[in-house]
This record gives structure tokens, C-alpha cells and sequence, in this order.
């Protein structure tokens, strides 16, 4: 007999197969739009999550049903007619889709929830909670995720050396402040910093965008 938890759990792989494939699928279109058809010829143009997952990051999933990763798209700024500016909208493209895809299944869900089967209704409760926490995840400021990329709007262009060498290098310092977060600091104030702050983000955003419509 399948259990709730393992019900659960397969909701939640489905629902992180749509939002992340949404997120992906959005990077690889925004980047033809400004002018890099990279990710097109690599084939991540497409709604199709296998051509974004990520082998071993796929079975790190599958073992720990919590730590997960994908193949990055693969993006050329030098095709961009304004680099810096235009490789942060395609950053930001993953996030705003995964908040606009929320912001879909969010509308049924309210209106129409009642009437839904169990299994739909579940489905679109998990594609909105995974979407927002995908979408407010990817906004952090730090290598590898979006927001890094986003934070160039803002930096100086007399700081661009020091930021360029932030985005090659700063993977490291963000493995590094997780792995602090996890296993020091959750040890000793008893949760993990970026645990409630990431927890915080997405119930505000979630309670505005459901509230909103």
C-alpha cells in the first residue's frame, strides 16, 4: 500500500520538475530573445525537463530527496548587445517565471479548489509552494544562483573587475556559508539562518500573491 508520505513526496518531484523546467526553459528563451542562441542549439529551448536535468545531481536527489541541482543553461554575454545589463534580465527570467507560474496555479487553486479532486488541487498547491521557494531561492545574491547576475544592474562599473571575479570564484564562499549555516550555526542556535530567512521570504511572498488575485 503506498503510503501519505511517499504520495507526498511524489507530488513534490513532480511539482519541482515543472518549476524547475519552467525556470530553465525561460533562461534558454529570454537568451534568443537578446540575441544568444546558445542555449537553443544546445537544445534547452524546451519545456522538456530531461533535457535540463543534471545526472548526478538527479541521484544526489534521489538519495537525499532534498539537495538538488540541474544543468545550468548555457549562455554567451558576448552575444548580448549590452552584456552586463541584458545577462541580468536572462538571469532574472528564471525567477519571474517561477513566480508568474505560481502566480497561474494560484488562481484555479483559489477559485475553483473546492471543486477539484484531491489529487489536482494537491498537484497545484505543490507547484505554487515549490515555484515561490525556486523563485526566492535563485534571487540570493551569490554564485551560482540568478541573483548574482541580477546584482550587476547595480554594481559600478569602476567595481566590475572585483564583481567578475566575484562570479567565477564565489561558488566556493557560498558552499562554504551553507555548509557553516547546516552544520555549525543550526547546531548551535538550534535552526538554520538561511532556513528561516529563506521560510520567511516565501510565506510573505506566497501570502501576497495568494491574497492578491
Amino acid at each position: 500500500m503506498v503510503t501519505s508520505q511517499l504520495i507526498q513526496f511524489l507530488y513534490f518531484v513532480i511539482a519541482l520538475l515543472i518549476a524547475m523546467t519552467v525556470h530553465e526553459a525561460s533562461h534558454a528563451l529570454i537568451a534568443y530573445y537578446l540575441g544568444d542562441p546558445t542555449a537553443k542549439l544546445k537544445g534547452r529551448l524546451t519545456l522538456n525537463p530531461i533535457a535540463h536535468l543534471d545526472p548526478v545531481g538527479t541521484i544526489v536527489f534521489l538519495l537525499t530527496r532534498n539537495i538538488v541541482w540541474w544543468k545550468p543553461v548555457p549562455v554567451n554575454s558576448q552575444n548580448f548587445k549590452s552584456p552586463v545589463r541584458d545577462s541580468a534580465l536572462n538571469a532574472l527570467a528564471g525567477p519571474v517565471s517561477n513566480f508568474i507560474l505560481a502566480f497561474v496555479v494560484a488562481l484555479p487553486w483559489k477559485y475553483l479548489g473546492v471543486y477539484m479532486p484531491d489529487y489536482i488541487l494537491l498537484l497545484f498547491q505543490m507547484v505554487f509552494h515549490v515555484s515561490i521557494f525556486l523563485g526566492v531561492f535563485n534571487l540570493f545574491p551569490f554564485p551560482p544562483l540568478d541573483g548574482s547576475k541580477v546584482l550587476g544592474l547595480i554594481v559600478p562599473k569602476k567595481w566590475h573587475l572585483a564583481y567578475d571575479n566575484y562570479l567565477e570564484n564565489g561558488v566556493k564562499y557560498f558552499v562554504a556559508l551553507i555548509l557553516l549555516d547546516v552544520f555549525i550555526l543550526e547546531g548551535l542556535i538550534g535552526f538554520s539562518v538561511f532556513g528561516y530567512v529563506m521560510g520567511f521570504l516565501s510565506e510573505v511572498i506566497s501570502g501576497a500573491l495568494f491574497l492578491g488575485i
